[in-house]
């Protein structure tokens, strides 16, 4: 069970894009260590933007990976690396999928999906994510899946897949079609969508 997550972003300083990416890629092996640490992706926005979104299955592994060694070198090089230091944004996982055994191929694309609800419907959002869980299960190429509640009070879904094939699957799939359906009721700001790079991960 999954109930907790992390959205990590950061910008890269001119000319330390590289530099961040093998930070992020050399975070792998630490995050690795972490038994509470369900699932960890590292990504790339876009230019010199980068970030890390993770799950866990309650706040005190949550609370331990916030003090553990991904964030230590995070900000032990922040300074170096970063133009500002990372923002962090706690979330509520609604809904998930993971896979069931090991992939086949590492994920190298992913979704970032978030829209603010309307306020009288903050319920219906949250049902609507937490209804979809079987439409992302019957999507192979969907390889996680989380449908996520920002701090600020944000609904969307984080999911991840192998290929821009997959995600292309995806973006023309039931979920899309369900949310843009129940549109008019539901969302209350343009929905932001950020198509991602993998740049490593735990699965």
């Amino acid at each position: 069970m999954v109930t907790k997550g992390l959205l990590v972003r950061f910008n890269a300083k001119h000319g330390k894009d590289a530099a961040v990416e093998e930070l992020l890629h050399s975070a792998v092996s630490l995050v690795n260590a972490e038994a509470g640490t369900v699932a960890w992706f590292a990504v790339e926005f876009g230019r010199h933007k980068y970030g890390i979104v993770d799950v866990f299955a309650n706040e005190e592994d949550r609370e331990v990976h916030l003090n553990g060694a991904v964030a230590n070198a995070l900000f032990a090089n922040a300074d170096e690396l970063f133009a500002e230091p990372p923002s962090i944004d706690k979330l509520d996982v609604l809904a998930h999928k993971l896979p069931a055994g090991p992939l086949a191929q590492p994920n190298t694309k992913g979704l970032l999906l978030t829209f603010k609800p309307k306020a009288e419907h903050e319920q219906d959002a949250a049902s609507f994510f937490i209804n979809a869980k079987p439409l992302a299960d019957a999507e192979p190429d969907t390889t996680a899946w989380f449908a996520i509640r920002t701090q600020e009070g944000e609904y969307g879904i984080f999911d991840t897949f192998p290929d821009n094939a997959g995600r292309f699957k995806h973006l023309i799939g039931h979920i899309p079609r369900e949310l843009a359906a129940h549109s008019l009721s539901l969302i209350g700001s343009v929905p932001d969508l950020e198509l991602l790079q993998v740049l490593g991960e735990k699965l």
